[in-house]
């Protein structure tokens, strides 16, 4: 059955799955877009699932999978739930023919990552990662001079990551603090910070992690009592990068910092930094400095073509559009496109290993994806 949207080839119906970071930036995100449209939401309680439809004027409520894919007018669904429920939920639409995008990390492990991949290739449909620091402005440039070889042959890569989204001790037991439903800050921060060394210096050779605790319990909810947390909060990483160049990661999701997120990459020829002191937006605020040996740090204009056209109250809704962007346009062609599976696929592998190595203290070989 041809839906009325699938005879207008210039708007593309979208289920979203998933209502925390669904209403927050999906939902938003995929009403400003220019060709798609949000027809119908998903949450397991119809009557929270009516009120956000209703809220956000969307025709159909759902509370189950089956009823949104079987909606004539979803013709690709968005999956934002924690990471424990994406793989039936990808796995279901990429049956039933829909195109997805999904939030990171795509699954628990990269068995479950890898049959996605191979089960949207079968389908012929197109599916993205919502890996959103690719369609950042300083980020993008930062990769336009990276490719200039202005850096010359790579010596050092120290990347930090630190915030404080967990460091309050009060802030309750969820599934974030459990390692089975795919929380911790390898999986929320390290899934991207996997893909964008991927992206920017190429793959891993092998790499040693060690995970800690800072905040060993938190209070549940549901009991009032204390839960013990079994997932990181902090992530020390070492790598080795398949050209050689070694890379130190600190990960932290529980300090005070004032430099949130920070690159920096060493060569023979050239220095180059990137980097955000804006504590309450992860997407905007970053700059970029060069300079050559012997010669301070001077910033670099990011160039207008780059910039962001329009800003929103939630600057994550501005890097998700391009993410949207990307995905419509393999949707338009029916071609796969960058980021998809394949690339949450390594991210997914190279997590496994982290938690591999920590086990084991000791560094792992990353093998090549097949």
């Amino acid at each position: 059955m041809v839906s009325e949207l699938q005879t207008n080839q210039n708007t593309i119906g979208v289920a979203v799955i998933g209502t925390g970071f669904g209403q927050k930036v999906h939902i938003p995100g995929f009403k400003a877009h220019h060709r798609t449209e949000v027809v119908a939401v998903y949450h397991r309680d119809i009557n929270k699932a009516k009120a956000i439809a209703n809220s956000q004027n969307i025709p159909h409520a759902c509370d189950t999978i089956d009823d949104i894919l079987n909606l004539p007018v979803v013709q690709a669904v968005s999956i934002a739930t924690p990471p424990f429920l994406h793989y039936e939920m990808a796995k279901a639409a990429l049956q039933a023919g829909k195109h997805i995008l999904i939030e990171k990390p795509i699954t628990l492990n990269v068995s479950e990552a890898k049959e996605l991949e191979q089960l949207a290739q079968k389908q012929g449909v197109i599916a993205t990662v919502d890996f959103e620091f690719r369609f950042v402005p300083g980020w993008q440039l930062f990769a336009e001079l990276l490719s200039t070889n202005y850096v010359g042959n790579k010596r050092l890569i120290k990347i930090d990551w630190l915030g404080s989204s967990r460091a309050d001790t009060s802030r309750p037991w969820n599934w974030y603090s459990s390692q089975d439903k795919g929380g911790g800050a390898l999986g929320s921060l390290g899934s991207h910070a996997f893909d964008y060394i991927s992206w920017l210096f190429g793959p891993v050779r092998r790499l040693n992690a060690h995970l800690s605790t800072a905040i060993p319990t938190r209070v549940d909810p549901a009991s009032g009592e204390l839960k013990p947390v079994n997932t990181d909060d902090t992530c020390m990483l070492s790598l080795e990068l398949a050209d050689g160049t070694p890379c130190q990661v600190t990960i932290s999701a529980v300090v005070h910092a004032s430099r949130t997120h920070w690159l920096e990459v060493y060569g023979d020829r050239g220095t180059l930094v990137l980097g955000s002191e804006n504590q309450k937006d992860y997407i905007h605020g970053f700059r970029v400095w060069g300079s050559q040996p012997g010669q301070p740090l001077q910033e670099i204009e990011i160039p207008q073509h780059l910039v962001f056209p329009q800003h929103y109250p939630d600057g994550r809704i501005c890097a998700f559009i391009r993410v949207v962007d990307q995905w419509v346009q393999g949707i338009d062609r029916q071609q796969a496109i960058i980021p998809s599976l394949r690339e949450g696929v390594y991210s997914q592998l190279l997590m496994d290993l982290s938690h591999k190595s920590h086990t084991t203290s000791s560094w792992i070989d990353v093998p090549n994806l097949t």
